[in-house]
């Protein structure tokens, strides 16, 4: 950002994306025509606030499953014109990235299952239709709130199955009663105090909206340490 409004200004960056950092630390250094620092300043600031306080967000959900076999993700909750970042920032904190788009898979949601519902079309309708007209490198994975139909979704041949806002002791029935190669996600309520019971309770990857949508800024600020100063 500060060398898009001045390609004269010299920046160094003084610690690389994903490293920890303690209160007190310079993180880059820029030098040069104070008035291109200043117009820049704010942009910039907002843009790595933000971004490290994903990172930093992700990071405390990562500790919290350490020696669990489960994968933190991300979802498409993000800022518009962000989502990139936004992801990348959530890699540098540990996390993974779900879909970026809708096309990277084919994901059967509470809605689409209300409206198809009303055609007459079961669960298991519902998800043998997108197995049959989906390609076959795409994922269809089936939202589900109840064991029964994570059950149906299982035997309708569903890739993955997402458990929306069940308990940790919900989830580690579903977990043991679903068989076959289905892989389970958690989503929905999750929380830094909860996601370890949910880690316990066997899924494979818990998905956390919060991580984009909720992360509070890192404190970062811009002090200005002139030389010399010229009028012009």
């Amino acid at each position: 950002m500060f060398l898009k409004v001045d390609p004269f200004l010299k920046v160094e960056v003084l610690i690389q994306d994903g490293a920890e950092v303690e209160p007190g630390d310079i993180v880059t250094t820029i030098s040069g025509s104070a008035a291109s620092i200043l117009k820049a300043e704010r942009v910039a600031l907002n843009f790595l606030q933000s971004l490290s306080g994903i990172a930093s967000q992700t990071a405390k959900y990562t500790a919290k499953i350490q020696g669990f076999v489960v994968n933190i993700t991300d979802t498409r909750k993000t800022t518009p014109g962000l989502r990139l970042l936004e992801k990348y920032a959530v890699r540098l904190g540990g996390g993974q990235n779900h879909r970026f788009h809708l096309g990277d898979g084919i994901l059967i949601k509470d809605n689409h299952l209300a409206a198809l519902h009303t055609l007459g079309m079961s669960l298991k309708d519902i998800v043998a239709k997108a197995k049959h007209n989906a390609p076959k490198e795409l994922k269809v994975e089936v939202e589900v709130n109840t064991t029964q139909q994570a059950l149906d979704a299982a035997e309708a041949g569903a890739d993955i199955i997402m458990l929306d806002n069940m308990s940790p002791d919900e989830m580690r029935r579903t977990v043991n009663l679903v068989s076959g190669d289905v892989k389970i996600e958690a989503s929905g309520g999750i929380t830094l105090e909860n996601i370890p019971a949910i880690a316990r309770a066997g899924v494979d990857t818990i998905s956390i909206g919060a991580l984009t949508h909720s992360s509070k800024a890192l404190d970062i600020s811009l002090e200005l340490e002139p030389q010399t100063l010229r009028l012009l």
